[in-house]
This record gives C-alpha cells, structure tokens and sequence, in this order.
C-alpha cells in the first residue's frame, strides 16, 4: 500500500495554534496516536466558530464526526508548539470532509494528516440537514479543487 505526499503548508487555508499538553505524552515519550483526533476537532471547529458563524453550547444545528482517519509522518511530544491547518476535502449537501495537517510551528511539511467527516444535524431532533449558509459559504473558501 502506498502513502500519500506528505503534505506541506501551502495546502491548507486556515490555520490555528495548538498547546500540547503534559498529559498528551504516551509511555513512549511522544504524542499518542489518539490525542491527534482531538487536535483534528478542535482545528475543525474551530474554524466553524470563527469563519462559519457556529455559537456553542446553544447552536440549533452542529456537527457529528461520523468518520476520521489519520497517516503519522514524525513524532511530536510536549512542550513542542503545533499548529493545525484546516481544509475542506469534499463539500456535500449536509456533510464535509475536512483535510486536516498537524505542523510543528515553523515547519513546512506535515507531522500528521488525515481527514474528519461532519454531518450537520438538527440538535433538537439529531436528523441531518443542509448546512447553514454561513457555515457553508465558509467551508467554500477552503474548498481545494478535486484532483
């Protein structure tokens, strides 16, 4: 099976500061495998609040992860400073898949990437529905074209 390019800065549009944390480090000394999902959220959601007009905790309609996935290129570990860019891989009527890149701060290729699937759903009924318009106007601007 072959991997994908390590992806770099230039392939991102948005991106946000992230403070690893003490608790983030494994027994091996480097980030665990699963504190990147958290990372992806917080970089998604992030750009929803910011760019896409999504006001927590009362939003009537939000985001559920349905799918995510990630390829790893090179450890980090507590104290190092990341940022993660943000993208959107694929915009549909009531979901988007995000493409998402952790970078260590000043780095230009990727320490990880993958991807993070929402579907926008009514909170009061959790059935999907279309995204709001500002949310999808948003994700447009980050939209890469299909390959």
């Amino acid at each position: 099976m072959s991997r994908a390019a390590i992806p770099t800065r230039a392939d991102y549009g948005a991106f946000y500061p992230i403070t690893t944390r003490w608790e983030d480090n494994d027994i091996y000394g480097h980030v665990n495998n699963v504190v990147y999902y958290a990372y992806f959220d917080t970089a998604a959601n992030n750009y929803l609040i910011e760019e896409g007009g999504l006001v927590l905790p009362d939003a009537p309609v939000v985001g559920f992860v349905v799918n995510s996935g990630c390829e790893y290129h090179s450890p980090i570990m507590y104290p190092d400073k990341i940022e993660a860019g943000v993208r959107v891989d694929r915009l549909g009527r009531s979901s988007v898949q995000y493409g998402i890149g952790i970078f260590k701060q000043g780095e230009t290729s990727a320490v990880a990437h993958g991807h993070f699937v929402h579907v926008f759903v009514e909170r009061a009924t959790n059935q999907s529905v279309p995204i709001p318009e500002q949310a999808r106007t948003a994700l447009e601007r980050i939209l890469v074209a299909p390959a």
